[in-house]
């Protein structure tokens, strides 16, 4: 028989699918000793069948009531008695910490008759009858479904009928009075008597929570943070006996972190209230105190406090995100969870318990996400703006952040969905925000500290957030907010600085993080334990100093292709291209030549011997001229200037005397052709730019290409167009060669694209073979170069050995695999179909962006396994988007690949992967095909 509830005395803590994360916590800190008090949890298997069924399953009810029964023993009250009663509080909790996602109710158990009961125990008629609106306005929310804003409207109506700022401003009388509008307000809304019975009180608020696990926000959070079944299925229901912070000024609630969650100092941070109860400081109604107050306002209990935030740090070995409330002098533990932190928190933290003892170095790295390590990568503020901020707020999140000023989560969705970069800005935020939350580059709030829902789910996704900021006033209905004699309007563009809790009116300019030295250490450390390498793509020499500064050891792709690029370098190009003789052809090649030559010197210098991947050209030919539509506009426009021009000396005035729309297209989209009209307009010769359009134009449509991503590119340009190459080759070897008389060490590689059969290796290979007898013997030093190919073609997979035999090196390009395998078109799969495939579960991940194991990894295993079966010195490699994904880094390793490649900012996060991939190589499944 399945049992569905567990007190904390019998709940294993290390099960925390069945319990959740907050029961599980509940259940081991009950057993360490610590004051948590008596309560129970229903397990996210009474979730799931309640989910399944609309119902929940046989029998749960009366194991809450034999739970209840002991509850009763353990507090010495009664479940609706009128003369003692027995409070609890009814919470949501799973498997992982999703903070305000789901629902809670606290007081449970009142009605009129316990009300008094509760005010004749405590003696105190205004705790009584907060206590009893707190909980109508909750059990109201949660469980029956009454819009919050009612809620508040009565509180407002009262609070501006007796001049009261807040509610611990209200008086008992005035409380008893907003309690009775709330029982008007349900009964209104709902139709039905407010529930009086305990008990069904308490089933319905059970099946509320469990409901709450399909929410909407909670639903949008899951998705966000890709947390799948396997990591949280469901939600558990705790139910505690309540103690209550808000019974005077002896009391209070909290919320504290073991350790600064923004910066990871090692002391404790946190907020508390007193004379307040539950969710009064996460929610963001009141600005808290900060817990170093508690030393002078309450200094045994903060000595309490600080001896249950050792326990907990050296018990659990990390960062604990604690709550607590004090209850007439009394310290009680309400839950424990590991901390949510930001990424240089994460680092400095991993790294700090690691010197102290606390955790071993494997466990410092495998404790850090590597994705998180992308918030280290966002921008500050630029040093010497001299912007002058509007206002100062809590440094709830750190990063700046500018965007445009909306005003509520729906607005900040639709706008952000219209690529807009936006600003949400609210009085206090609440959990159904969420998806506002996404869409935002950076949350602003009037209200609220540092540990406020804002604060933790800001902090959560590495978005900056100013909370607390309460200079701001804002008047959502207006759509406007005031900082002292300065207005803004949605639509207004502002900056935060979450670093500082500074707001700027416009746009601040931003500059990239530095590394620090934690995590230096930690990458340091990663280093030792990995054994995959972590290159990176870099085409120009800045790229490569900036990929060595980010601690790559090499460079996995250079791509020749965006050197040509060059707004120097273009015309060339295209005069090569256009080319109608074998001659005309070489000359601009000759010409191209000392270019890439000094490029490759350039990169060979930075990376000091260091390996650096070099992909001959690889895109369609075409690619590097205009397309047709423009062509014929721009010959169009020229005719029209020529007709224009004729007799009159002055290119400007002939423009003003062009229709001002025409006028208008041309200033926007030709200033690079207009540039050059002045010179050919003085001297007549705008036949020669025509010809030169067409031709071009010519060479478009001879080009064309029905699909030309599977077309004439790659090797098969370079072997039809051989001349190409030759240069190629030939710049990369002269390059090597004067590096290496500069005395610098050259460790290069050449990489074929696009290649499918041996033949094509074999062709290029007496390319490679004779530019190297030929530059040696012209300059007297014999580089040493690799020779190797691109697999991105399926054929490629299948025909491994054979390309093994002519390659020193294969280097896997998953962007085009990827293309290959699914038979997807990246772009119009990104913006058609994709997002539609991943929100109904048909593919779990994007592949372009996560490794596709089953189909693309099938295929890398197979041709690594047939490459080094020939070749057992066969270098391997991945230069593709996945190369600093790290799951796709983890695949990666376990296939036993040598390195991945990937951009600059994305290598701390490939390094610290790299390292968790071989500290769990053993957990990784080998049925990972199936």
């Amino acid at each position: 028989m399945t049992t569905y509830v567990y007190s904390f005395e019998r709940g294993d803590g290390k099960n925390k699918m069945l319990l959740g994360g907050k029961g599980a916590n509940l259940a081991e800190m009950t057993q360490i000793g610590l004051n948590v008090p008596p309560g129970f949890t229903i397990t996210t298997e009474a979730c799931l069948a309640y989910l399944e069924h609309d119902a929940l399953p046989d029998g749960v009810m009366d194991e809450v009531r034999t739970a209840m029964c002991e509850l009763e023993e353990k507090t010495g009250r009664g479940f609706g008695s009128k003369t003692n009663p027995l409070l609890v509080s009814v919470r949501s909790g799973s498997a992982m910490s999703m903070p305000g996602m789901m629902d809670t109710i606290l007081n449970l158990g009142l009605n009129a008759e316990t009300l008094e009961g509760l005010i004749h125990q405590t003696d105190n008629p205004r705790f009584g009858y907060d206590a009893w609106r707190r909980f109508i306005q909750l059990y109201g929310k949660i469980a029956l479904g009454v819009p919050d804003e009612l809620f508040d409207e009565a509180m407002n109506e009262l609070k501006q009928k007796v001049g009261a700022k807040q509610d611990v401003d209200l008086t008992g009388p005035q409380l008893k009075e907003l309690a009775q509008s709330y029982v008007g307000i349900v009964e209104k809304h709902t139709g039905h008597p407010f529930p009086t019975d305990p008990m069904q009180q308490l089933e319905m608020a059970i099946a509320a929570v469990f409901r709450s696990w399909m929410g909407k926000r909670a639903v949008d959070y899951r998705r966000q943070f890709k947390i799948t079944p396997e990591m949280a299925n469901g939600t558990a229901v705790n139910v505690c006996t309540m103690v209550f912070g808000n019974m005077g000024n002896d009391s209070a609630t909290g919320v504290g972190f073991t350790r600064n969650p923004a910066t990871g100092e090692n002391v404790i941070f946190g907020e508390y209230l007193t004379n307040a109860q539950g969710e009064d400081v996460v929610a963001g109604i009141r600005t808290p105190k900060p817990i170093a107050e508690m030393a002078l306002e309450m200094p045994r209990l903060h000595a309490e406090l600080m001896d249950l935030r050792n326990k907990l740090e050296r018990h659990y070995k990390e960062i604990q995100d604690f709550e607590f409330t004090i209850e007439k002098g009394r310290l009680y533990a309400l839950q424990t969870r590991n901390g949510k932190m930001n990424a240089r928190a994460m680092v400095v933290t991993s790294v700090e318990m690691a010197n102290e003892g606390v955790i071993t170095r494997e466990q410092a790295l495998l404790r850090a996400n590597p994705a998180l390590l992308e918030q280290l990568m966002v921008p500050t503020l630029a040093p010497g703006s001299n912007a002058v901020s509007l206002a100062t707020g809590l440094p709830a999140s750190p990063g700046a952040a500018s965007g445009r000023v909306v005003f509520d989560a729906d607005t900040a969705e639709a706008r952000g969905k219209l690529g807009e970069k936006i600003i949400l800005v609210r009085e206090e935020t609440k959990p159904e925000d969420i998806h506002g939350f996404f869409a935002a580059e950076g949350i602003l709030t009037a209200r609220g500290g540092k540990t406020s829902h804002a604060a933790v789910v800001a902090r959560g996704m590495g978005k900056p957030c100013v909370s607390g900021c309460a200079a701001i006033q804002i008047d959502v209905h207006a759509r406007k907010a005031r900082v002292g004699e300065a207005e803004f309007v949605e639509g207004d563009v502002i900056t935060i600085d979450g670093t500082t809790g500074k707001v700027y009116a416009g746009r601040i300019p931003t500059v990239e993080a530095e590394f620090f030295g934690e995590l230096q250490t930690l990458l340091e450390w990663a280093d030792e334990a990995a054994t995959l390498k972590v290159r990176a793509n870099a085409d120009t020499p800045n790229d490569a100093a900036r990929a060595k500064r980010f601690g790559a050891v090499g460079i996995g792709l250079c791509r020749t292709e965006r050197m040509f690029n060059d707004p120097g370098r273009l015309p060339v190009v295209q005069e090569m291209i256009l080319a109608d003789t074998p001659e005309e052809r070489q000359s601009a090649l000759d010409r191209l030549l000392p270019f890439q030559r000094e490029d490759f010197k350039g990169i060979f210098r930075a990376m000091a011997g260091l390996p650096v991947t070099v992909r001959l050209l690889d895109p369609p030919i075409h690619e590097f001229l205009p397309t047709a539509s423009q062509l014929e506009f721009e010959i169009d426009h020229l005719r029209n200037l020529k007709r224009a021009v004729r007799g009159m000396n002055e290119l400007p005035e002939t423009l003003r005397m062009l229709d001002p729309e025409l006028h208008h297209a041309y200033v926007d989209s030709l200033d690079h052709l207009n540039a050059n009209l002045v010179e050919y307009e003085h001297q007549h010769r705008f036949d020669a730019l025509i010809s030169r359009r067409e031709a071009m134009l010519r060479k478009v449509h001879a080009l064309h290409e029905v699909n030309p991503m599977l077309g004439h590119r790659g090797v098969r340009l370079g072997l039809t167009n051989p001349e190409i190459y030759t240069m190629q080759i030939r710049a990369l070897f002269e390059a090597a060669a004067g590096c290496m008389r500069e005395g610098v060490t050259v460790n290069a590689e050449i990489m074929v694209p696009q290649v499918c059969t041996r033949e094509e290796l074999v062709r290029v290979k007496a390319i490679f073979d004779t530019e190297l007898d030929r530059v040696t013997a012209l300059l007297g030093e014999r580089p040493h170069v690799r020779f190797g190919t691109m697999i991105e073609v399926v054929r490629a997979c299948m025909r491994a050995g054979s390309l093994a035999q002519i390659a020193e090196f294969f280097s896997f390009g998953t962007n085009d695999l990827t293309q290959a395998t699914f038979s997807f078109s990246r772009e119009d799969a990104e913006n058609k179909f994709l997002p539609f495939y991943q929100e109904t579960k048909i593919l779990r991940e994007n592949p372009f962006e996560v490794l596709d194991v089953k189909g693309v990894g099938r295929l890398m295993q197979m041709a690594v396994q047939w490459g080094r079966e020939v070749r057992p010195d066969l270098k391997v490699g991945i230069c593709g988007e996945q190369g600093g994904q790290p799951d796709s880094v983890r695949f990666c390793h376990a296939i036993g690949l040598d390195y991945v490649s990937c951009s600059a900012p994305r290598v701390p996060i490939a390094r610290l992967a790299a390292a968790q991939a071989k500290l769990r190589e053993k957990e990784y499944s080998t049925t990972v095909f199936d």
